[in-house]
């Protein structure tokens, strides 16, 4: 397909509902997300290019690896732990599984191992998501009141947390415990959406430089600040809703996008064929291999 003018290529050509989570797992060599509404679990194995799709009997939103090549799924109804061999789904933990209104969203894993969990209403009602704290066993609310969590990430060494409750248009930025990834002071604004920033922040990843990556929902692109919470660089995309960044390869040195299809009127969709692809940036990145989780 034709992407003259963008500096990105096409990783999967599947044109997700609402493509999210992607996570690299660098023992395998594979990228793993989620088609959300379309409930299934992609793959992307890059030694051999082969990309699969497997279906899932719930709204996956994020996965984690764990020791022994175990896979954490956070999905509707909790935490889910998957064996990649057969596919086979145990509970680990109930979160908001009595809430047939909500799901999970925007995760990621912290320096220590601990997951951070968000979700949100399916329905779109406002201030029915939270985040969650979850650590070797012990789950722990974090915040309540969000509309949709996005852009959780950490700093490197731990001892920063951000994330986004969407509509606000505000990236947040918290005080943590580098050996437990709980906070110990309070959440204040970090970036303040402005004319500089297209769209709104969706998920985001921090790189080896400390530069936070932002996918930008509706704005076409990916953004990345730097520590003052200023725009240093610019990269647009062909599809405007882009959902969330993540490092692959086993020196991390690549960075994809995953978007979404979802709620884009026809003629749009003909504008733009590529909505809920999943690309990749041409140039190389300084990037970060995710952590696993505690279990």
């Amino acid at each position: 397909m034709d992407l003259n003018g963008f500096d990105c290529s096409i990783l999967d050509s599947t044109n997700c509902l609402l493509g999210e989570g992607p996570t690299y797992d660098p023992e395998t060599d594979t990228l793993w997300w989620f088609d959300i509404t379309g409930r299934k679990l992609m793959e992307h194995r890059f030694g051999d290019g082969h990309s699969a799709s497997h279906d899932l009997p719930f709204l996956c939103s994020a996965l984690a690896v764990a020791d022994g090549g175990r896979q954490v799924i956070a999905c509707e109804k909790g935490l889910l732990e998957r064996s990649p061999s057969d596919g086979a789904l145990t509970n680990i933990v109930g979160i908001e599984a009595d809430n047939e209104t909500t799901r999970s969203n925007d995760s990621r894993v912290h320096p220590c191992g601990a997951f951070w969990v968000g979700t949100m209403s399916k329905f779109g009602k406002e201030n029915a998501g939270s985040i969650y704290h979850y650590f070797r066993g012990e789950l722990k609310p974090l915040f309540t009141g969000i509309t949709v969590t996005n852009a959780i990430c950490f700093s490197a060494d731990g001892s920063v947390g951000y994330f986004t409750d969407t509509p606000t248009g505000k990236v947040m930025r918290v005080p943590l415990d580098p050996q437990t990834g709980l906070p110990t002071g309070q959440a204040e604004d970090f970036i303040v959406r402005t004319l500089d920033h297209p769209g709104w922040a969706d998920g985001a990843v921090i790189d080896a430089d400390g530069l936070m990556w932002i996918a930008r929902w509706d704005g076409s692109c990916v953004q990345a600040y730097d520590a003052s919470g200023s725009v240093v660089e610019t990269i647009n995309l062909p599809a405007s809703q882009i959902t969330c960044p993540a490092f692959v390869g086993k020196d991390a040195s690549r960075m994809i996008l995953t978007s979404a299809a979802e709620g884009i009127s026809e003629q749009r969709l003909i504008e733009q064929p590529h909505a809920g692809m999943t690309f990749m940036i041409d140039r190389r990145v300084n990037g970060r291999i995710e952590p696993k989780v505690s279990l």
